[in-house]
């Protein structure tokens, strides 16, 4: 059995890899497949925890002898890079490639290729829109409209808000944004007084935000789009102090246990909001997918995971023994994806 390859990319800073856990080629074997990710961005808690989650599914797999290996490619977030990395995947034969992606279609012809090479192809999260992919994703549209709707009105739909959007260029940036926008055209009481990107990452949010604010009046709400922007959104009011020492706006809440154990903290001072988010335990739901269509089990072309939602009702339990850092997230097994996403007709 070969051993198992583990290549991660460096962020943008360098081209040197972050290091493998062996070298030899990870040999196709239909009945133990191996199973690829090619993940386009490394550089959030959220991305972090789905490769971990892709990681721990393809370990327990590995240790039950359910496949032969697996590999996970992180990149720098350029298209050119994921190109070259699916392009390795495809010459060394790999049985499935679950694909978080760069870019909607410059991908494309890449995936093509890998598909008549016989390589199933999983687009997950942040999709690529070839139709021979499988694609499992979040109803980005729906929950953020729904969340855009909740804080407008808490403002009492008139106010001065900031759009924080996310990883630049991404499918859900977009979709998020596009659904935000629409909710914001429905209000006309609303202004939008600056836009910046937090690229899903706490630090990232928060330099942008502390560099907009002295020049912005004041602000009501953030519409945010999660990936532990939400917590880096309060330290740069928060440092920012004057009125906002007072009063932080209404922060969208992305799912961070940093955000959530704020939050609960400021809660019994009146502090409302929502958090609503999409779950990095997709990567392990991805990989049992990719495993299952290896096998050959069908599968829609079009599947939908569930997001994870914190609000007034749940928050003290959600907040309790959370450990910060991290985004809540459920993890999926085979079992759930069977279940779920496969309606029960899995492949033992």
């Amino acid at each position: 059995m070969p051993k198992t390859l583990l290549l991660a990319a460096m962020l943008a800073s360098s081209a040197a890899a972050l290091g493998a856990a062996g070298s030899s080629p990870a040999l196709a074997d239909p009945a133990k497949p191996v199973i690829a990710l090619s993940n386009s961005f490394y550089g959030n808690t959220w991305r972090r925890q789905m490769v971990d989650s892709f990681t721990e599914a393809a370990e327990k797999a590995k240790a039950e002898g359910k496949i032969a290996d697996y590999v996970v490619l992180n990149g720098d977030g350029s298209v050119a890079q994921q190109n070259s990395q699916l392009a390795e995947l495809i010459l060394r034969g790999v049985d499935a490639i679950a694909i978080n992606a760069a870019s909607e279609t410059a991908l494309n012809g890449t995936a093509a290729k890998a598909c008549k090479a016989g390589i199933k192809v999983i687009a997950f999260d942040s999709l690529l829109t070839d139709p021979c992919a499988t694609k499992l994703s979040f109803d980005f549209t729906g929950y953020k409209t729904e969340q855009a709707e909740k804080t407008l009105n808490l403002i009492g739909d008139k106010g001065n808000v900031i759009v924080v959007r996310g990883v630049k260029g991404s499918g859900p940036d977009n979709l998020m944004y596009s659904a935000q926008k629409a909710v914001l055209d429905k209000h006309p009481d609303v202004k939008i007084v600056a836009e910046v990107y937090g690229q899903a990452t706490a630090s990232v949010a928060q330099s942008a935000i502390a560099n907009v604010l002295p020049s912005l009046p004041h602000v009501d709400a953030v519409l945010g789009q999660g990936g532990s922007d939400d917590y880096g959104i309060v330290q740069a009011f928060q440092q920012a102090g004057g009125p906002y020492a007072e009063q932080i706006p209404v922060i969208e809440g992305g799912g961070s246990s940093d955000f959530v154990i704020w939050w609960n903290g400021v809660a019994d001072k009146g502090y409302k909001t929502t958090s609503m988010n999409t779950t990095p335990g997709i990567g392990g739901a991805a990989f049992w997918l990719a495993y299952q269509i290896a096998k050959g089990a069908e599968a829609e072309k079009d599947l939908v995971m569930p997001v994870a939602t914190v609000d007034e009702t749940n928050l003290a339990e959600r907040a309790k023994d959370l450990k910060p850092g991290l985004i809540i997230s459920p993890s999926f097994d085979e079992a759930w994806v069977v279940s779920n996403l496969l309606g029960g007709k899995g492949v033992q």
